[in-house]
């Protein structure tokens, strides 16, 4: 049945909980040190001045949200952010912004990106009124051994978790095609904060720390990130020469000094050394594609999102599902259990579905169907009643040859051939475990907004934190590999990932870009803040500190967090589901947006989760 919207206070609760690890025991060289750098961060934070005044509890959390007329760039750590701001200040375009906080993430937000990874990006042309999107996700090799599912002790080393890496092939595909500035110049910001180092934040520190058997693997690693033995704690530098060294090639090389030479010969020998399969010429092949984005309308707007292999696909069905099925018309999620619980319904049914699939480039995926309007419609008929034990996944090759919205005629996706004898995919295994440890958190997502219009949202990532832990050159191998299913697996393809960067446009102007990071929490995430921004009008930073769920299409457990009114978790247990208490933390998604206002004006909002930034030019 429809959801029919409650009218009740419009009191909103936000409570956001940070869950902080138990600092380790001092290094007896280093205590003092660390104790006085403690004292004199919070000295200077008392110091600070106010930040622009912001309708939201957390207006007092440095650098969470920003407001301005020029450019804006939200990201996941606070000196990449300022990197991409100092590209736009320097003339550069969002292109040029968004390339800069990438490479800058690389070296900053090291345990969840860098050059060893993969990721995607579109770019929204406000002069041409058009995107294009690039997927770099991590590729697999020739080697016939990754069509096989191997469980041997051989099998499980760290080397097997390493697929290709996309991350340099990509960035600087996009500044050729977009950017206006000198390589070189764009590269900059990123090689001094490797060369001169930053201040280790908070959260670096926590996934340093429970990373520490998989640092320890390596000795140069160990070296870097555990000095003397312990993990590095906020307010401590960190350095990185080689990796600083490895940008340099990079900006004075291009392409060819990661994909060809050194770095490309020892990636392929620290891979192989840990019983992996990347070979020189793997390296060399890589290639990455320039898929259309999924496109589709949206309450007047139009909302585009990341193709197969990629997981934008789940985040357009959900929002054609709340749609449909009245939720856009609620009062909000916080104190809303009908709202919050017809969620849970959504978010099953869409991960269920997102068992479909894949590398389209060597295999059959419904990519048309499975964000077809009809079939949205179709799967959300139940969302808002009882929960079911489980939810399987619906057949939408009969909605493949709908026809493309018109809004959408600039990005037609081709119609998959549906094979002879198929049926839909059995949930997977992995799909109902719940992610207990940090291990399962990954990836960071940046938007860009600049001057012109023009937009960047890109979500980059090494996989679970420090990748496969493989490293080399100064930095970290992707774990990517290890996202291969019975489905997905074999050779010469893209792995498959959950990453969802999104734009979401009025006419030919950009009205929101956003993204997350999170592994499993991401589609959820982006969904449910777009919708709280985009269809309940809050304002991003309360949108992003807003409580989130999570739901399972193989159990009638919802994971939710702290700061949803009572209602709330009443409504869920009286629908059939069983809430389940998570601290808000960085494993429930890592959001960063970026709203533009009818009026130009531009607000950029960091997730409280993480310690990303906002800021303005």
């Amino acid at each position: 049945m429809p959801f029919v919207p409650r009218r009740v206070s419009a009191r909103v609760s936000h409570r956001v909980s940070r869950r902080v690890a138990p600092l380790a025991r001092l290094h007896p060289v280093r205590a003092i040190t660390r104790r006085t750098a403690s004292l004199l961060l919070l000295t200077v934070a008392a110091c600070r001045p106010a930040a622009s005044p912001a309708p939201t509890a957390i207006a007092a959390m440095s650098g969470k949200r920003a407001e301005g007329a020029q450019g804006m760039v939200a990201a996941s750590q606070p000196d990449a952010a300022a990197a991409g701001v100092e590209i736009l200040r320097a003339g550069g375009n969002a292109a040029d912004a968004a390339v800069a906080t990438a490479f800058a993430l690389g070296v900053t937000d090291v345990s969840q990106t860098g050059l060893g990874g993969g990721g995607a990006l579109t770019f929204y042309d406000a002069a041409e009124g058009r995107a294009e999107h690039l997927s770099f996700y991590p590729r697999t090799g020739a080697d016939t051994l990754w069509g096989v599912q191997d469980t041997t002790p051989a099998g499980r080393r760290a080397g097997r978790a390493a697929a290709v890496p996309g991350m340099v092939a990509g960035l600087l595909e996009a500044h050729r095609r977009f950017g206006v500035l000198p390589l070189a110049r764009v590269m900059a910001p990123a090689i001094r904060l490797a060369r001169d180092g930053f201040v280790v934040t908070p959260l670096l520190a926590r996934t340093i720390a429970s990373s520490r058997a998989k640092l320890l693997e390596d000795p140069a690693a160990a070296a870097r990130f555990l000095p003397g033995g312990e993990p590095l704690l906020p307010g401590e530098r960190l350095v990185q020469p080689e990796l600083a060294a490895t940008l340099e090639r990079i900006a004075g090389e291009g392409r060819d000094a990661f994909y060809r030479g050194d770095v490309a010969d020892r990636l392929s020998a620290a891979v192989r050394a840990r019983g992996g399969l990347i070979t020189v010429r793997d390296v060399e092949a890589y290639a990455l594609t320039t898929p259309a984005p999924v496109c589709i309308p949206w309450r007047g707007l139009t909302v585009l999102s990341a193709p197969p292999p990629t997981g934008g696909v789940p985040v357009v069905q959900m929002l054609t599902m709340a749609e449909a099925v009245g939720l856009t018309r609620a009062d909000g999620f916080t104190e809303h259990g009908d709202a919050v619980a017809t969620m849970a319904g959504i978010i099953r049914v869409a991960n269920a579905d997102a068992a479909w699939h894949g590398d389209p480039n060597v295999m059959p995926v419904p990519i048309r169907g499975l964000a077809s309007a009809t079939y949205a419609r179709l799967r959300a008929s139940g969302v808002a009643g009882v929960a079911a034990d489980t939810v399987r996944a619906g057949d939408p090759w009969a909605f493949e040859a709908d026809a493309t919205p018109s809004v959408c005629a600039a990005y037609p996706t081709p119609v998959a051939t549906r094979p002879a004898a198929i049926a839909p995919p059995e949930p997977e295994p992995d799909a109902a475990a719940p992610l207990a440890t940090y291990a399962g958190s990954n990836t960071s997502h940046l938007a860009v907004v600049d001057a012109a219009g023009n937009a960047v949202s890109a979500t980059t990532t090494v996989g679970v934190l420090f990748g496969s832990g493989v490293y080399t050159s100064g930095f970290f191998l992707n774990s990517s590999g290890a996202n291969l299913t019975a489905r997905t697996r074999g050779p010469n393809r893209f792995t498959n990932s959950t990453i969802a960067p999104t734009l979401v446009l009025d006419g030919r102007a950009v009205r929101l870009v956003v993204g997350a990071a999170g592994s499993q929490y991401i589609q959820p995430a982006v969904a449910q803040v777009t919708l709280r921004m985009l269809a309940f009008g809050e304002d991003p930073a309360t949108a992003l500190a807003g409580p989130r769920i999570l739901s399972s299409p193989t159990r009638r457990e919802v994971e939710v967090e702290p700061g949803f009114g009572s209602e709330v978790y009443a409504t869920l247990i009286a629908r059939g589901y069983k809430p389940v208490s998570r601290v808000a933390d960085i494993q429930f998604g890592g959001v960063h947006a970026i709203l533009v206002r009818p009026d130009g004006r531009r607000i950029g909002a960091a997730d409280p989760r993480r310690d990303g930034a906002a800021i303005a030019q």
